[in-house]
């Protein structure tokens, strides 16, 4: 596995904040995609899912994330869709290669790396979803894990 840091540069996404359990994914990127598709823009990232809390901090109701995509052009909110820009920012970042419920093995590695590189996290964890179990067998997923990250 190879752990690097990395420059992000600024991007806007669409996406839909939720509560609660991570069965809701599925559905909920599609709801995002499938609104995006509707619209005249270009959808330009991987699909991501960002993770405020964690399974082993708190209950399943009380997860807190958001799922959604990167796209070009000019939107407003809709509904439970909202839209936001994400700053440019530096993040440790790895590909993860196997099903999407593992890539969260990686997330000590990369911590460790943060740390004994001078860097302090700077807020939650994304996964992006590089390709589809539609296409490939789970062991083939690939997912790009990034925490922002600051200089300490």
């Amino acid at each position: 596995m190879t752990i690097e840091v990395k420059k992000i540069d600024e991007y806007q996404v669409a996406f839909i904040l939720v509560k609660g359990s991570y069965e809701k994914i599925p559905e909920t990127l599609g709801e995002v995609v499938g609104w995006l598709m509707t619209k005249d823009v270009e959808i330009q990232m991987p699909i991501y899912g960002l993770y405020y809390n964690s399974p082993k901090e708190v209950s399943e109701d009380k997860l807190e994330w958001e799922m959604g995509a990167a796209f070009v052009g000019d939107l407003e909110g809709e509904g439970r869709i909202q839209i936001k820009t994400v700053p440019e920012h530096t993040a440790v970042s790895t590909v993860f290669k196997g099903p999407f419920s593992e890539a969260n093995s990686v997330y000590g590695a990369m911590l460790e790396f943060a740390a004994s590189n001078g860097y302090e996290i700077a807020g939650p964890v994304l996964e992006s979803y590089l390709n589809s179990p539609d296409e490939v067998p789970e062991s083939e997923l690939l997912t790009e894990v990034q925490f922002p990250v600051v200089k300490k």
